[in-house]
């Protein structure tokens, strides 16, 4: 697998180049302003195709280069899928995120108007049960995680990848071979996670879902988040002190 992190966009949020094994066709994950130049020009130095995008919720530091990247490509019908409670987001993620620094609104950080996408598709429920390939050779299966916002989603999926890769270093795995991947967005971040006094956000729903992740989710899966370092769950479990309030006041777990 070919798994490339972007240099952080507008608000330091990741960007996740993603290519299986033996394919040409590359899954952009969260384009957030600023990385399209970036991510087009990787994508045809390394002759590869654009074959989705995919957003891990609707917020606009992870969404707002999604056209100008299928555009760059010249490929404005690709699909840019995000999860079905986050899809109104994506008509002004701008007022729908709530974010202003100084008075400034999101797209005088980004310094480019709000383009939505010609082809914005919801996620298929069915990659929260039996999961799906967005694109050919990569299954992924989803996880609903509301808190951050209501249709924040990780993304899991397996890969064969060596222990020298620099995100596998970065999360200090020593161990080459299969690897358990999970893109996180903002529920989860090496030692905290996203906010959750945004527009849409819940506290108790943040709970609730890192109470019901630190039960289903394998403690050696790596964590690849929306903004910040990678890590592992395994980590997070000792080491993240919202980890810990939401084992002990999370609610039930389903």
């Amino acid at each position: 697998m070919l798994l490339h992190r972007m240099p952080p966009a507008v608000l330091g949020s990741n960007c996740y180049v993603i290519v299986p094994a033996g394919k040409r066709g590359a899954l952009v994950v969260d384009p957030g302003a600023g990385v399209a130049s970036g991510v087009v020009e990787f994508l045809k130095t390394n002759e590869l195709t654009l074959e989705a995008v995919l957003l891990t919720h609707g917020h606009a530091d992870h969404c707002w280069d999604s056209a100008a990247v299928v555009a760059g490509m010249g490929q404005e019908q690709c699909p840019v899928y995000v999860p079905s409670p986050d899809l109104y987001r994506l008509d002004d993620p701008e007022a729908t995120t709530g974010i202003y620094m100084r008075g400034r609104g999101f797209s005088a950080l980004a310094g480019t108007p709000w383009c939505r996408p010609l082809n914005v598709v919801a996620l298929p429920q069915r990659a929260y049960s039996d999961g799906v390939e967005l694109i050919s050779g990569l299954p992924v299966r989803a996880v609903a995680a509301p808190g951050h916002t209501e249709g924040s989603s990780l993304f899991l999926t397996v890969a064969q990848m060596d222990a020298s890769h620099e995100l596998l270093a970065e999360a200090e795995v020593e161990t080459s071979g299969t690897q358990l991947l999970a893109l996180t967005g903002d529920v989860i971040f090496k030692g905290s996670v996203g906010r959750d006094d945004l527009p849409g956000g819940s506290h108790q729903d943040m709970l609730g879902s890192l109470r019901f992740l630190a039960s289903a989710i394998d403690p050696a899966t790596v964590l690849l988040p929306g903004h910040g370092a990678a890590t592992t769950m395994a980590h997070e479990h000792h080491a993240n002190p919202y980890m810990h309030e939401a084992k002990t006041f999370g609610g039930e777990l389903d």
